[in-house]
Protein backbone atom coordinates (compact mmCIF):
# COMPACT_ATOMS: atom_id res chain seq x y z
CA UNK A 1 0.00 0.00 0.00
CA UNK A 2 2.79 2.42 0.87
CA UNK A 3 4.42 1.73 -2.50
CA UNK A 4 1.16 2.55 -4.30
CA UNK A 5 0.68 5.81 -2.38
CA UNK A 6 4.30 6.82 -2.94
CA UNK A 7 3.92 6.11 -6.65
CA UNK A 8 0.72 8.19 -6.88
CA UNK A 9 2.26 11.17 -5.10
CA UNK A 10 5.40 11.08 -7.24
CA UNK A 11 3.38 10.53 -10.42
CA UNK A 12 1.25 13.60 -9.68
CA UNK A 13 4.34 15.69 -8.98
CA UNK A 14 6.03 14.46 -12.16
CA UNK A 15 2.90 15.18 -14.23
CA UNK A 16 2.65 18.71 -12.84
CA UNK A 17 6.35 19.30 -13.52
CA UNK A 18 6.04 17.95 -17.07
CA UNK A 19 2.99 20.09 -17.85
CA UNK A 20 4.67 23.22 -16.54
CA UNK A 21 7.88 22.54 -18.50
CA UNK A 22 5.82 21.84 -21.60
CA UNK A 23 3.94 25.10 -21.19
CA UNK A 24 7.14 27.05 -20.56
CA UNK A 25 8.59 25.72 -23.82
CA UNK A 26 5.37 26.58 -25.65
CA UNK A 27 5.30 30.10 -24.22
CA UNK A 28 8.94 30.72 -25.11
CA UNK A 29 8.39 29.40 -28.63
CA UNK A 30 5.65 32.03 -29.14
CA UNK A 31 7.32 34.83 -27.17
CA UNK A 32 8.84 36.65 -30.15
CA UNK A 33 5.58 38.09 -31.49
CA UNK A 34 1.89 38.20 -30.69
CA UNK A 35 0.25 35.10 -32.20
CA UNK A 36 -2.04 35.82 -35.14
CA UNK A 37 -5.37 35.11 -33.41
CA UNK A 38 -4.46 37.56 -30.62
CA UNK A 39 -3.17 40.51 -32.64
CA UNK A 40 -6.53 42.26 -32.55
CA UNK A 41 -7.07 41.93 -28.81
CA UNK A 42 -3.69 42.49 -27.17
CA UNK A 43 -0.84 44.92 -27.86
CA UNK A 44 2.78 43.68 -28.02
CA UNK A 45 3.88 45.30 -24.76
CA UNK A 46 1.07 43.64 -22.81
CA UNK A 47 1.68 40.33 -24.53
CA UNK A 48 5.38 40.34 -23.66
CA UNK A 49 4.49 41.19 -20.07
CA UNK A 50 2.06 38.27 -20.02
CA UNK A 51 4.85 35.98 -21.24
CA UNK A 52 7.15 37.08 -18.42
CA UNK A 53 4.34 36.80 -15.87
CA UNK A 54 3.37 33.32 -17.03
CA UNK A 55 6.96 32.05 -16.94
CA UNK A 56 7.53 33.52 -13.47
CA UNK A 57 4.28 32.00 -12.14
CA UNK A 58 5.10 28.66 -13.73
CA UNK A 59 8.57 28.48 -12.19
CA UNK A 60 7.19 29.51 -8.82
CA UNK A 61 4.38 26.97 -9.14
CA UNK A 62 6.89 24.21 -9.84
CA UNK A 63 8.78 25.01 -6.66
CA UNK A 64 5.55 25.14 -4.68
CA UNK A 65 4.35 21.80 -6.08
CA UNK A 66 7.69 20.23 -5.18
CA UNK A 67 7.54 21.58 -1.64
CA UNK A 68 3.94 20.40 -1.16
CA UNK A 69 4.89 16.90 -2.36
CA UNK A 70 7.83 16.76 0.05
CA UNK A 71 5.65 17.85 2.98
CA UNK A 72 2.95 15.33 2.09
CA UNK A 73 5.42 12.46 1.84
CA UNK A 74 7.09 13.46 5.11
CA UNK A 75 3.75 13.56 6.91
CA UNK A 76 2.52 10.27 5.46
CA UNK A 77 5.64 8.17 5.88
CA UNK A 78 6.95 9.44 9.19
CA UNK A 79 5.38 8.38 12.44
CA UNK A 80 4.18 11.92 13.14
CA UNK A 81 0.49 11.30 12.45
CA UNK A 82 -0.08 8.02 14.34
CA UNK A 83 2.17 9.10 17.21
CA UNK A 84 0.43 12.45 17.47
CA UNK A 85 -2.98 10.80 17.29
CA UNK A 86 -2.17 8.33 20.09
CA UNK A 87 -0.61 11.05 22.24
CA UNK A 88 -3.62 13.32 21.76
CA UNK A 89 -6.11 10.53 22.53
CA UNK A 90 -4.22 9.44 25.64
CA UNK A 91 -4.06 13.01 26.91
CA UNK A 92 -7.55 14.24 26.04
CA UNK A 93 -9.60 11.10 25.43
CA UNK A 94 -11.25 9.75 22.29
CA UNK A 95 -14.53 11.67 22.17
CA UNK A 96 -15.85 13.07 18.88
CA UNK A 97 -14.89 16.59 20.00
CA UNK A 98 -11.33 15.47 20.78
CA UNK A 99 -10.84 13.59 17.52
CA UNK A 100 -12.24 16.56 15.59
CA UNK A 101 -9.80 18.82 17.42
CA UNK A 102 -6.89 16.61 16.33
CA UNK A 103 -8.02 16.67 12.69
CA UNK A 104 -8.44 20.44 12.86
CA UNK A 105 -4.99 20.98 14.38
CA UNK A 106 -3.34 18.80 11.72
CA UNK A 107 -5.05 20.85 9.02
CA UNK A 108 -3.88 24.12 10.55
CA UNK A 109 -0.28 22.90 10.96
CA UNK A 110 -0.12 21.71 7.36
CA UNK A 111 -1.52 25.02 6.12
CA UNK A 112 1.30 26.82 7.95
CA UNK A 113 3.80 25.01 5.74
CA UNK A 114 2.39 26.82 2.72
CA UNK A 115 2.31 30.33 4.21
CA UNK A 116 5.82 31.31 3.02
CA UNK A 117 4.78 30.51 -0.54
CA UNK A 118 1.55 32.49 -0.18
CA UNK A 119 3.56 35.42 1.15
CA UNK A 120 6.09 35.24 -1.68
CA UNK A 121 3.35 34.99 -4.30
CA UNK A 122 1.62 38.11 -2.99
CA UNK A 123 4.51 40.36 -2.02
CA UNK A 124 7.18 39.23 -4.46
CA UNK A 125 5.61 37.77 -7.60
CA UNK A 126 2.44 39.88 -7.79
CA UNK A 127 4.34 42.94 -6.56
CA UNK A 128 6.97 42.50 -9.27
CA UNK A 129 4.35 42.67 -12.03
CA UNK A 130 2.37 45.50 -10.46
CA UNK A 131 -0.69 43.50 -9.40
CA UNK A 132 -0.38 43.55 -5.63
CA UNK A 133 -2.25 46.33 -3.85
CA UNK A 134 -2.70 44.79 -0.40
CA UNK A 135 -0.73 45.57 2.73
CA UNK A 136 1.03 43.09 4.98
CA UNK A 137 -1.43 43.93 7.76
CA UNK A 138 -4.43 43.16 5.54
CA UNK A 139 -2.82 39.94 4.34
CA UNK A 140 -2.21 38.75 7.90
CA UNK A 141 -5.65 39.80 9.11
CA UNK A 142 -7.35 37.91 6.27
CA UNK A 143 -5.56 34.72 7.28
CA UNK A 144 -6.48 35.21 10.92
CA UNK A 145 -10.11 35.73 9.91
CA UNK A 146 -9.93 32.57 7.78
CA UNK A 147 -8.58 30.59 10.72
CA UNK A 148 -11.32 31.86 13.04
CA UNK A 149 -13.97 31.02 10.44
CA UNK A 150 -12.56 27.52 10.08
CA UNK A 151 -12.70 27.15 13.84
CA UNK A 152 -16.27 28.44 14.03
CA UNK A 153 -17.60 26.46 11.06
CA UNK A 154 -15.19 23.66 10.18
CA UNK A 155 -14.56 22.31 13.65
CA UNK A 156 -18.27 21.83 14.52
CA UNK A 157 -18.83 20.22 11.12
CA UNK A 158 -16.01 17.73 11.77
CA UNK A 159 -17.49 16.98 15.19
CA UNK A 160 -20.92 16.40 13.64
CA UNK A 161 -19.45 13.89 11.16
CA UNK A 162 -17.74 11.99 13.98
CA UNK A 163 -20.94 12.06 16.04
CA UNK A 164 -22.86 10.62 13.10
CA UNK A 165 -20.37 7.74 13.05
CA UNK A 166 -21.32 7.02 16.68
CA UNK A 167 -25.05 7.41 16.14
CA UNK A 168 -25.72 5.86 12.72
CA UNK A 169 -23.55 2.75 12.55
CA UNK A 170 -22.52 1.49 9.12
CA UNK A 171 -24.80 3.99 7.37
CA UNK A 172 -22.99 6.96 8.90
CA UNK A 173 -21.45 7.98 5.60
CA UNK A 174 -24.86 8.59 4.01
CA UNK A 175 -25.84 10.90 6.84
CA UNK A 176 -22.45 12.61 6.76
CA UNK A 177 -22.80 13.13 3.00
CA UNK A 178 -26.22 14.70 3.47
CA UNK A 179 -24.97 16.88 6.32
CA UNK A 180 -21.94 18.21 4.47
CA UNK A 181 -23.94 18.77 1.29
CA UNK A 182 -26.57 20.67 3.27
CA UNK A 183 -23.84 22.74 4.89
CA UNK A 184 -22.39 23.59 1.47
CA UNK A 185 -25.78 24.70 0.15
CA UNK A 186 -26.36 26.79 3.27
CA UNK A 187 -23.01 28.49 2.77
CA UNK A 188 -23.97 29.39 -0.80
CA UNK A 189 -26.80 31.45 0.69
CA UNK A 190 -25.11 32.76 3.84
CA UNK A 191 -21.58 33.42 2.59
CA UNK A 192 -22.52 36.51 0.50
CA UNK A 193 -24.44 37.92 3.47
CA UNK A 194 -22.27 37.06 6.45
CA UNK A 195 -18.81 35.89 5.36
CA UNK A 196 -17.68 37.79 2.26
CA UNK A 197 -18.30 41.21 3.86
CA UNK A 198 -15.74 40.22 6.50
CA UNK A 199 -13.04 40.31 3.84
CA UNK A 200 -14.24 42.91 1.33
CA UNK A 201 -16.44 45.96 1.20
CA UNK A 202 -19.56 45.82 -0.96
CA UNK A 203 -21.34 49.00 -2.05
CA UNK A 204 -24.35 49.47 -4.37
CA UNK A 205 -23.49 50.44 -7.93
CA UNK A 206 -24.20 54.20 -8.13
CA UNK A 207 -27.10 55.52 -10.17
CA UNK A 208 -26.10 56.25 -13.73
CA UNK A 209 -25.86 54.93 -17.25
CA UNK A 210 -23.89 51.82 -16.29
CA UNK A 211 -26.43 50.73 -13.69
CA UNK A 212 -29.30 51.38 -16.11
CA UNK A 213 -27.53 49.41 -18.85
CA UNK A 214 -26.91 46.40 -16.59
CA UNK A 215 -30.43 46.44 -15.15
CA UNK A 216 -31.83 46.58 -18.69
CA UNK A 217 -29.66 43.59 -19.60
CA UNK A 218 -31.06 41.65 -16.63
CA UNK A 219 -34.62 42.52 -17.60
CA UNK A 220 -33.98 41.59 -21.22
CA UNK A 221 -32.58 38.18 -20.27
CA UNK A 222 -35.01 37.40 -17.46
CA UNK A 223 -32.29 37.56 -14.84
CA UNK A 224 -33.39 39.18 -11.62
CA UNK A 225 -30.95 40.18 -8.93
CA UNK A 226 -31.54 41.78 -5.57
CA UNK A 227 -28.88 44.37 -6.22
CA UNK A 228 -25.79 45.22 -8.27
CA UNK A 229 -22.82 45.77 -6.00
CA UNK A 230 -19.22 46.86 -6.42
CA UNK A 231 -16.54 44.97 -4.49
CA UNK A 232 -13.30 46.64 -3.49
CA UNK A 233 -11.12 44.08 -5.24
CA UNK A 234 -8.43 46.76 -5.54
CA UNK A 235 -7.92 46.33 -1.79
CA UNK A 236 -6.02 43.14 -2.58
CA UNK A 237 -5.03 43.12 -6.23
CA UNK A 238 -5.40 44.76 -9.63
CA UNK A 239 -6.91 41.56 -11.02
CA UNK A 240 -10.61 41.79 -11.87
CA UNK A 241 -13.76 39.72 -12.10
CA UNK A 242 -17.55 39.80 -12.33
CA UNK A 243 -19.95 37.25 -10.88
CA UNK A 244 -23.33 36.65 -9.36
CA UNK A 245 -23.62 35.08 -5.94
CA UNK A 246 -26.44 33.72 -3.81
CA UNK A 247 -29.75 32.06 -4.65
CA UNK A 248 -33.28 33.32 -5.22
CA UNK A 249 -34.08 36.60 -3.50
CA UNK A 250 -30.53 36.73 -2.12
CA UNK A 251 -28.91 36.66 -5.56
CA UNK A 252 -26.84 39.71 -6.41
CA UNK A 253 -24.46 40.81 -9.16
CA UNK A 254 -20.94 41.70 -8.04
CA UNK A 255 -18.47 43.74 -10.10
CA UNK A 256 -14.89 44.25 -8.99
CA UNK A 257 -14.00 47.94 -8.88
CA UNK A 258 -10.92 47.07 -10.93
CA UNK A 259 -13.16 45.70 -13.69
CA UNK A 260 -15.15 48.94 -13.84
CA UNK A 261 -11.88 50.84 -14.17
CA UNK A 262 -10.64 48.60 -16.99
CA UNK A 263 -13.66 48.27 -19.28
CA UNK A 264 -16.08 50.58 -21.05
CA UNK A 265 -19.80 50.22 -20.33
CA UNK A 266 -20.67 48.06 -23.37
CA UNK A 267 -17.75 45.79 -22.49
CA UNK A 268 -18.97 45.48 -18.90
CA UNK A 269 -22.40 44.62 -20.23
CA UNK A 270 -20.90 41.89 -22.39
CA UNK A 271 -18.97 40.41 -19.45
CA UNK A 272 -22.12 40.41 -17.31
CA UNK A 273 -24.05 38.80 -20.17
CA UNK A 274 -21.50 36.00 -20.06
CA UNK A 275 -22.10 35.54 -16.32
CA UNK A 276 -25.87 35.57 -16.86
CA UNK A 277 -25.30 32.89 -19.49
CA UNK A 278 -24.05 30.58 -16.74
CA UNK A 279 -27.30 31.18 -14.86
CA UNK A 280 -29.59 30.77 -17.88
CA UNK A 281 -27.84 27.57 -18.94
CA UNK A 282 -28.28 26.21 -15.40
CA UNK A 283 -24.57 25.68 -14.91
CA UNK A 284 -24.74 26.34 -11.18
CA UNK A 285 -27.23 23.51 -10.44
CA UNK A 286 -25.17 21.21 -12.64
CA UNK A 287 -21.99 22.05 -10.74
CA UNK A 288 -23.82 21.49 -7.46
CA UNK A 289 -24.92 18.10 -8.77
CA UNK A 290 -21.26 17.35 -9.57
CA UNK A 291 -20.35 18.40 -6.04
CA UNK A 292 -23.04 16.16 -4.57
CA UNK A 293 -21.85 13.19 -6.61
CA UNK A 294 -18.21 13.81 -5.70
CA UNK A 295 -19.03 14.03 -1.99
CA UNK A 296 -21.11 10.86 -2.22
CA UNK A 297 -18.25 8.91 -3.77
CA UNK A 298 -15.78 10.44 -1.33
CA UNK A 299 -17.71 9.48 1.80
CA UNK A 300 -18.40 6.02 0.44
CA UNK A 301 -14.67 5.60 -0.17
CA UNK A 302 -13.84 6.72 3.38
CA UNK A 303 -16.41 4.28 4.81
CA UNK A 304 -14.85 1.47 2.79
CA UNK A 305 -11.20 2.12 3.71
CA UNK A 306 -12.21 2.58 7.36
CA UNK A 307 -12.99 -1.15 7.40
CA UNK A 308 -9.65 -2.17 5.86
CA UNK A 309 -7.09 -3.10 8.52
CA UNK A 310 -4.29 -3.19 5.94
CA UNK A 311 -4.89 0.48 5.11
CA UNK A 312 -4.55 1.56 8.75
CA UNK A 313 -1.51 -0.61 9.32
CA UNK A 314 0.25 0.78 6.25
CA UNK A 315 0.34 4.22 7.89
CA UNK A 316 0.90 3.08 11.48
CA UNK A 317 -2.62 3.58 12.83
CA UNK A 318 -4.57 1.14 14.94
CA UNK A 319 -8.03 0.05 13.82
CA UNK A 320 -11.31 0.79 15.55
CA UNK A 321 -11.95 4.45 14.75
CA UNK A 322 -12.88 6.24 11.53
CA UNK A 323 -11.08 9.52 12.18
CA UNK A 324 -7.69 8.28 10.83
CA UNK A 325 -9.47 7.27 7.61
CA UNK A 326 -10.97 10.77 7.35
CA UNK A 327 -7.54 12.29 7.93
CA UNK A 328 -5.75 10.14 5.36
CA UNK A 329 -8.55 10.63 2.83
CA UNK A 330 -8.18 14.39 3.25
CA UNK A 331 -4.44 14.18 2.66
CA UNK A 332 -4.63 11.82 -0.31
CA UNK A 333 -7.81 13.11 -1.93
CA UNK A 334 -5.99 15.59 -4.14
CA UNK A 335 -3.56 12.92 -5.32
CA UNK A 336 -6.47 10.85 -6.62
CA UNK A 337 -8.76 13.59 -7.96
CA UNK A 338 -5.86 15.19 -9.86
CA UNK A 339 -6.14 12.48 -12.49
CA UNK A 340 -9.81 13.32 -13.06
CA UNK A 341 -9.04 17.01 -13.66
CA UNK A 342 -9.20 16.74 -17.47
CA UNK A 343 -12.77 15.46 -17.31
CA UNK A 344 -13.97 18.15 -14.93
CA UNK A 345 -12.13 20.92 -16.78
CA UNK A 346 -13.48 19.72 -20.14
CA UNK A 347 -16.97 20.05 -18.71
CA UNK A 348 -16.15 23.49 -17.29
CA UNK A 349 -14.74 24.77 -20.60
CA UNK A 350 -17.92 23.59 -22.31
CA UNK A 351 -19.89 25.73 -19.86
CA UNK A 352 -17.67 28.70 -20.71
CA UNK A 353 -18.33 28.27 -24.43
CA UNK A 354 -22.07 28.06 -23.78
CA UNK A 355 -21.98 31.23 -21.68
CA UNK A 356 -20.00 32.99 -24.43
CA UNK A 357 -22.55 31.95 -27.04
CA UNK A 358 -25.43 33.14 -24.86
CA UNK A 359 -23.72 36.50 -24.35
CA UNK A 360 -23.07 36.92 -28.07
CA UNK A 361 -26.68 36.09 -28.89
CA UNK A 362 -27.97 38.45 -26.20
CA UNK A 363 -25.72 41.34 -27.18
CA UNK A 364 -26.41 40.89 -30.87
CA UNK A 365 -22.77 40.50 -31.88
CA UNK A 366 -19.85 38.16 -31.42
CA UNK A 367 -17.05 40.70 -31.60
CA UNK A 368 -17.87 42.86 -28.59
CA UNK A 369 -18.29 39.80 -26.39
CA UNK A 370 -15.01 38.29 -27.46
CA UNK A 371 -13.27 41.62 -27.21
CA UNK A 372 -14.60 42.26 -23.71
CA UNK A 373 -13.66 38.82 -22.41
CA UNK A 374 -10.25 39.11 -24.03
CA UNK A 375 -9.77 42.46 -22.28
CA UNK A 376 -10.46 40.83 -18.91
CA UNK A 377 -7.80 38.22 -19.64
CA UNK A 378 -5.52 40.93 -21.00
CA UNK A 379 -5.69 42.88 -17.74
CA UNK A 380 -5.02 39.69 -15.81
CA UNK A 381 -1.79 39.30 -17.83
CA UNK A 382 -2.16 35.54 -17.77
CA UNK A 383 -0.60 33.89 -20.79
CA UNK A 384 -3.49 33.85 -23.31
CA UNK A 385 -1.89 31.15 -25.49
CA UNK A 386 -1.08 28.14 -23.24
CA UNK A 387 0.23 24.78 -24.39
CA UNK A 388 -2.69 22.59 -25.60
CA UNK A 389 -1.79 19.78 -23.19
CA UNK A 390 -1.86 22.17 -20.22
CA UNK A 391 -5.19 23.60 -21.32
CA UNK A 392 -6.77 20.17 -21.68
CA UNK A 393 -5.46 18.92 -18.35
CA UNK A 394 -5.52 21.83 -15.93
CA UNK A 395 -7.37 24.86 -17.34
CA UNK A 396 -11.08 25.15 -16.56
CA UNK A 397 -11.61 28.12 -18.93
CA UNK A 398 -10.76 28.47 -22.63
CA UNK A 399 -7.77 30.54 -23.69
CA UNK A 400 -8.09 33.80 -25.57
CA UNK A 401 -6.20 32.72 -28.68
CA UNK A 402 -9.04 32.99 -31.12
CA UNK A 403 -11.23 30.22 -29.66
CA UNK A 404 -12.43 32.06 -26.54
CA UNK A 405 -16.00 32.11 -27.69
CA UNK A 406 -16.06 28.83 -29.55
CA UNK A 407 -17.28 28.29 -33.12
CA UNK A 408 -18.32 31.42 -34.97
CA UNK A 409 -16.34 33.91 -32.90
CA UNK A 410 -14.09 36.34 -34.69
CA UNK A 411 -12.27 39.54 -33.76
CA UNK A 412 -11.50 40.32 -37.39
CA UNK A 413 -12.36 43.80 -38.58
CA UNK A 414 -10.73 45.91 -35.87
CA UNK A 415 -9.18 48.87 -37.71
CA UNK A 416 -5.35 48.89 -37.76
CA UNK A 417 -5.19 52.65 -38.32
CA UNK A 418 -5.52 55.78 -36.12
CA UNK A 419 -2.19 55.12 -34.41
CA UNK A 420 -4.03 53.56 -31.48
CA UNK A 421 -3.44 50.46 -29.45
CA UNK A 422 -5.85 47.56 -29.83
CA UNK A 423 -7.47 48.50 -26.49
CA UNK A 424 -8.04 52.11 -27.60
CA UNK A 425 -9.48 50.95 -30.91
CA UNK A 426 -11.86 48.65 -29.05
CA UNK A 427 -12.95 51.52 -26.80
CA UNK A 428 -13.72 53.64 -29.87
CA UNK A 429 -15.75 50.82 -31.35
CA UNK A 430 -17.87 50.33 -28.26
CA UNK A 431 -18.34 54.07 -27.76
CA UNK A 432 -19.30 54.87 -31.34
CA UNK A 433 -21.26 51.76 -32.33
CA UNK A 434 -24.70 50.86 -31.11
CA UNK A 435 -24.74 47.21 -29.93
CA UNK A 436 -27.40 46.09 -32.40
CA UNK A 437 -25.46 47.62 -35.30
CA UNK A 438 -22.04 46.52 -34.20
CA UNK A 439 -21.20 44.29 -37.17
CA UNK A 440 -21.99 46.99 -39.73
CA UNK A 441 -20.20 49.60 -37.66
CA UNK A 442 -17.01 47.56 -37.55
CA UNK A 443 -17.03 47.18 -41.33
CA UNK A 444 -17.48 50.93 -41.76
CA UNK A 445 -14.68 51.84 -39.38
CA UNK A 446 -12.48 49.09 -40.73
CA UNK A 447 -12.56 50.56 -44.24
CA UNK A 448 -12.61 54.19 -43.11
CA UNK A 449 -9.56 56.38 -43.66
CA UNK A 450 -10.52 58.80 -40.93
CA UNK A 451 -10.93 58.25 -37.21
CA UNK A 452 -14.16 59.40 -35.58
CA UNK A 453 -13.93 62.02 -32.88
CA UNK A 454 -17.56 62.39 -31.86
CA UNK A 455 -20.53 60.11 -31.79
Amino acid sequence: MTTLVLSLVLAKWAAQLWLEKLNQSHVLAHAGAVPGPLKNSIDPATYFKSVEYTLAKSRFGTREDTWNSIVLLAVLFSSALPSGYDLFANRFGASAWTQAAFLFIVGVVLSLAGLPFDWHAQFRLEERFGFNTTTRTTWCMDRIKGLLLALALGYPLLTLILKLIEWMGDRWWLWAWAGVLGFQLLMVVLAPILILPMFNKFTPLPEGSLRERLLALGKRTGFTARTIQVMDGSKLSRHSNALFIGFGQFRKVVLFDTLIQQLAEPELEAVLAHEIGHYKKRHVPKMLAWLAASLFIGFYGVAWIAKQAWFYQAFGFGTGTVSPALLLAGLLGGVVTFWFSPLQNLWSRRFEYQADAFAAETMGQFAVVGWSLAQVEREESEQPHPAPALQRFLLFAPDASGTRTGPGFSTAGWPPHCGLTSKDQGTIMTQFCEPKEFGTCIEQFGSSLQCPSTR
